[in-house]
């Protein structure tokens, strides 16, 4: 088994803390993607589990047995950097099999392995050469095969993309995908890209300032964010949010009065008095409508800034009288600085978050 358990996990240095008690179940064979900003304390977390950082409180727990004090070659684990880290001298062939250092098999045994290992990768005929040799995606998938040759329980990935190119990125982001889809393995892999997040992993964790902030599969998190953090760091480009009042149960815009309308629905929090909230519609969800906008439930009405053209979609950027958002539009015509456009969302499409504390509410 190679679930791993972190219970009211602590991590200090000094007087500063890191990662603040945090709780999370991992199931055997699941891919988990920690994601978040720089600082958040997700490397650190991955760390602890790798048992390369001390752990200041709480318990740990890989394959259901208590690991806090153990040493990082006693845990059955394997941690691929974001720098690989292999060394120039070596072959390829060298390289995978230098994660069989201290393993007691015999030579043949070992060449078997390092050929299984290089096959599924498919680094077979490039055993005989070196590092300088090779492409940066071909580096990384070296440094896999390293880790992956000693048949761990839990692969680590510490931002293991970030030091390639788009194009490698994406082809990494899949070869790391079929690779788990192979293997079985547990896998916990940390990055800041929402992107590497969203497509590669089976449950997401995000965190800031060092706690979790929400747990989930990738489009529960899209679809259902607990917060407007989580609301903007999942999706790209990320949720549109509109500052408003709440009112006995009705938003009010204020400035943006002009801009936004919205036919309130079932669902929205009522009750007498007012709060501040912000109201959050992705620009994926926003449709482009003709002038009037017909009878939707939630329309945007705004100036052009910018427009992007993404090939299959455009973003169109609009100034609203207080702010700005981005929509979604059709690539099969041209839009311009100034052009006033309306948009329009399904009511179930809009969210409702507390100002104050950024949760959602509706």
């Amino acid at each position: 088994m190679a679930s791993i358990e972190l219970n009211k996990i602590v991590k200090q240095y000094g007087a500063v803390t890191a990662v603040h008690g945090i709780d999370l179940a991992i199931e055997d064979g699941e891919f988990v993607v920690f994601v978040g900003p720089s600082g958040c304390g997700k490397s650190t977390t991955l760390r602890m589990i790798a048992g390369l950082e001390d752990i200041s409180g709480g318990e740990l727990r890989i394959g259901g047995e208590v690991v806090n004090q153990r040493e990082p070659k006693q845990r059955n684990i394997a941690m691929v950097f974001q720098n690989y880290a292999i060394y120039p001298h070596m072959t390829v062939a060298e390289n995978i099999g230098f994660g069989l250092y201290t393993s007691k098999l015999g030579k043949a045994e070992k060449d078997a392995r390092i050929r299984e290992t290089a096959k599924v990768l498919g680094l077979e005929k490039l055993l005989e050469r070196r590092p300088a040799a090779l492409s940066g995606g071909q580096r990384q998938r070296v440094a896999i095969g390293r880790a992956m040759v000693r048949d761990p329980a839990v692969f680590l990935f510490d931002e293991p993309l970030s030091n390639l190119d788009a194009q490698l990125r994406g082809q990494m982001r899949l070869e790391i995908k079929q690779l788990h889809q192979r293997l079985g393995t547990t896998i916990v892999f940390v990055t800041h890209d929402q992107v590497e997040a969203m497509s590669l992993a089976d449950k997401i964790v995000v965190m800031r300032d060092g706690h979790i902030l929400q747990v989930g599969a990738p489009m529960d998190l899209y679809n259902r964010p607990g917060d407007i953090f989580t609301a903007r760091f999942i999706g790209s480009p990320e949720m549109n949010m509109i500052g408003a009042t709440l009112r006995d149960g009705r938003p009010e815009f204020g400035a943006n009065s002009g801009s936004v309308r919205w036919n309130v629905g079932e669902g929205v929090p009522s009750g007498t008095g007012e709060r501040k909230v912000s109201i959050g519609v992705r620009p994926q969800e926003l449709t482009l409508m003709t002038a009037d906008g017909g009878q939707s439930d939630f329309l945007i009405e705004g100036t052009v800034r910018v427009a992007e053209p993404h090939g299959s979609e455009t973003f169109v950027h609009l100034d609203l009288t207080e702010g700005s958002i981005v929509a979604r539009a059709p690539s099969d015509r041209v839009y311009r600085p100034g052009e006033k456009l309306c948009f329009a969302a399904d009511g179930k499409n809009v969210r409702i978050f507390d100002a104050a504390t950024e949760k959602l509410l509706h």
